[in-house]
């Protein structure tokens, strides 16, 4: 005797989607959230930052317009425009999801609320539920700076709501969000600098591709400062920000400081650990491969275990187990050939083996095919940009095991490319495609 089938803690993607699919196969759900529907994804995460993503490609657009026949004067890009633009349609999505858990009869309950029992949480306003199982979709946070004057610094969550662009901004990290976001406001006019305490920028990606960013963002006057950690933020008199670098280098003088050196867990303070929850030295919920925690009432899905952090993943995992559970299906879901893309600029997209990992597994039988080529658009343009595709197979019938590419739209040409690695075909299935011209997604059935 429960008061709910299904108690979520988390609407995020994996939440909703774990929720919606669970009352279509006869569950009873509630679903709790202390912020907004639709998780960061929606709220603060890739929606809102793809947004200011295709603002920022307007830059590049119209100054090169006048070589396409355009005459543009003087223009002029305004922060304060496109931030509410974006929030606006955020609003709008939030409402959706909002309408979407509401057509499916999930009960939403606005609040924070914890676990207290391997059956019953709590919420903050000290209602306390039943449930037959509890599925935690919390998502991850922001890591914050750990130096001294950290509390001068903004992480991810508040960069889409700044009074001001800054006009000299810091963004510290060498991920996916830290390039990103170097890459939006360098185009909005910001003078940026990006630093990281190692050498090495986008780690899981191919370092032959993630060079070639790093050429093409020096070319744009990007400033990269490696090898160097924060030591100090210094607010100073008019709000300026003096920052001191571990690498012995001067200080410098920003606007704002914009960290984004990860994502932690989102567990702490849920009353995991004191039910008897195992979570990991980073605080992500341990799961096996149905989602299920160490309390088997008790399941995870999404970031807050720490598998692969991609809001595709997390809905995926989600439908899962609702099937799983509700659905009479037990299902689990694949990790291998999971495509990505970073939004940089250009933007770099990966499915499948990087080149060292397939030599690490395959050895010799490993081939590498590349096209180092300048889009039809800069040769037009005049911009000099060149964009490079790189493909990765292994065995004696070339199995490709890897695509990866920098260039325009790489983002949308990768999914296409993603069905052919996870499909298995060979480098000889690539070549036996007839091309699309002109085009620059035919470079990948001309490969050398």
């Amino acid at each position: 005797m429960f008061d709910y089938d299904l108690f979520v803690i988390g609407a995020g993607s994996g939440g909703v989607r774990a929720a919606r699919i669970s009352t279509s196969h006869g569950a009873k759900v509630a679903l709790a959230e202390e912020y907004r529907v639709g998780g960061t994804c929606v709220i603060r995460g890739c929606v809102p930052k793809k947004m200011l993503s295709y603002g920022a490609h307007f830059a590049e657009d119209l100054s090169e317009a006048e070589s396409f026949g355009w005459d543009i004067e003087n223009p002029v890009f305004h922060w304060d425009r496109l931030r509410d633009l974006v929030q606006k349609d955020i609003d709008r999505l939030e409402g959706l999801y909002g309408e979407t858990l509401g057509s499916h009869d999930v009960t939403l309950i606005k609040e924070r609320t914890t676990v207290i029992g391997p059956n019953e949480v709590q919420t903050a306003s000290g209602q306390k539920i039943t449930a037959k199982t509890i599925l935690v979709c919390t998502g991850g946070w922001p890591v914050s700076a750990s130096c001294e004057g950290a509390e001068h610094a903004i992480t991810s969550n508040e960069i889409f709501h700044l009074e001001e662009q800054p006009k000299r901004l810091l963004v510290v990290g060498g991920g996916y969000i830290a390039n990103e976001f170097a890459g939006i406001f360098h185009a909005f006019g910001s003078e940026v600098t990006l630093a990281n305490r190692s050498d090495v920028l986008l780690r899981s990606y191919d370092q032959e591709i993630v060079g070639r960013l790093i050429e093409i963002s020096k070319s744009k006057h990007m400033n990269l400062r490696l090898n160097a950690s924060l030591e100090k933020i210094e607010k100073l008199d008019g709000g300026s920000l003096k920052v001191s670098f571990s690498d012995g280098g001067d200080a410098a003088i920003f606007d704002q400081v914009l960290v984004a050196t990860g994502r932690t867990p989102n567990s702490k303070g849920l009353g995991l650990e004191d039910v008897g929850v195992a979570l990991d030295k980073y605080g992500a919920i341990k799961v096996d491969e149905y989602n299920q925690s160490s309390v088997s009432s008790i399941y995870a899905v999404g970031d807050v275990t720490n598998r692969v952090q991609l809001t595709p993943v997390a809905i995926r995992e989600g439908h899962a187990f609702a099937d799983t559970v509700f659905g009479g299906n037990p299902r689990t879901i694949s990790y291998d050939n999971i495509a990505s893309a970073v939004f940089s600029s250009p933007p770099i997209a990966s499915v499948g083996m990087t080149e060292e990992q397939a030599r690490d597994e395959y050895g010799d039988s490993v081939n590498v095919y590349r096209s180092d080529f300048r889009p039809m658009k800069n040769v037009v343009s005049g911009r000099m940009e060149r964009g490079l595709y790189k493909m990765v197979t292994a065995g004696d019938n070339e199995k490709v095991v890897g695509i990866h590419m920098i260039g325009p739209e790489s983002s949308e040409i990768i999914q296409a490319a993603a069905v052919c690695v996870v499909a298995g075909l060979t480098k000889a299935d690539f070549d036996n495609t007839v091309a699309l011209h002109p085009s620059m997604a035919e470079e990948l059935v001309l490969l050398k």
